[in-house]
């Protein structure tokens, strides 16, 4: 005992109420002081601050949504032919409600794309995602509400029999990014899915396009704002690029068109 008292020397004792006072100063600094600091502490609370200071989970286990509740239901629609399983003749009648915007035979004069030869699968599944909610237009999901999936079929197999807008006979070279691509990015060629090389299911018949709309549309993808893509392929491939190659693959696009004429051709 004697010896125990020997080494708590006042010296001792001056030490080691020092280094309490400093751990206490320190787990106050870092425990309660940095945290009320930051701006969400209202919100979180005190829990949560000291969680985050020790890098403790607040909740060890907190349920994940496995599924993108914006993402399309719609990614391929195996069985479709060129008339989607739909009436062409009621389709027809059913696209009158269509013809303001869209152009009595599925051509636009304005920013509209155009639904004339699109394949089946490709309006079968926009207006799906329309009606769904997981693409977003307020006209166009409005009027989409008011079709069945059989109308939407049946619109979709009008479309698809219209013949094309005539190919620009001034063909210009087409840009890196849709010949080629860009392997060091990961891009593969436009033209491997939206015609030129091959045709994907499910991917839309590019050319023609307005300008306007598709360069939205590429806009759309890279920021997030349209996730209807099936696994995201084109949002992967639209944050690459850059705002110039988003012009430049639209002018093209928009180009593989002879210009408008009051026959809708």
């Amino acid at each position: 005992m004697s010896s125990g008292h020997g080494l708590l020397t006042p010296g001792v004792r001056w030490t080691l109420a020092g280094l309490g006072a400093l751990l206490l100063l320190s787990l106050l600094l870092g425990f309660v002081v940095l945290p009320s600091v930051k701006p969400d502490f209202r919100e979180a609370g005190w829990w949560q601050a000291i969680c985050r200071a020790a890098g403790v989970p607040t909740r060890w286990y907190q349920a994940q949504p496995l599924v993108d509740p914006q993402a399309s239901r719609i990614a391929v629609v195996p069985d479709f032919e060129r008339v989607a399983g739909g009436d062409v003749g009621r389709g027809g009648t059913l696209a009158l409600q269509c013809t303001m915007c869209h152009g009595a035979r599925g051509v636009s004069a304005s920013d509209i794309p155009n639904l004339a030869g699109q394949y089946a699968e490709v309006t079968f599944k926009q207006m799906m995602d329309y009606r769904g909610g997981h693409r977003r237009h307020p006209l166009m999901q409005a009027l989409a509400t008011t079709f069945s999936e059989q109308d939407i079929r049946d619109l979709s197999a009008f479309y698809a029999q219209l013949p094309r807008p005539s190919p620009n006979s001034q063909e210009a070279p087409a840009p890196a990014l849709i010949a080629v691509g860009s392997p060091l990015r990961g891009i593969a060629p436009c033209a491997s899915c939206h015609g030129g090389i091959d045709q994907k299911p499910g991917s839309a018949w590019l050319e023609g396009m307005p300008r306007a709309y598709l360069e939205l549309q590429l806009q759309a993808f890279a920021r997030g704002d349209r996730r209807n893509d099936a696994h995201g392929v084109m949002r992967n491939v639209a944050r690459q690029m850059t705002a110039e190659e988003i012009a430049e693959v639209s002018g093209y696009y928009a180009s593989r068109r002879v210009p408008f004429s009051a026959s809708g051709r």
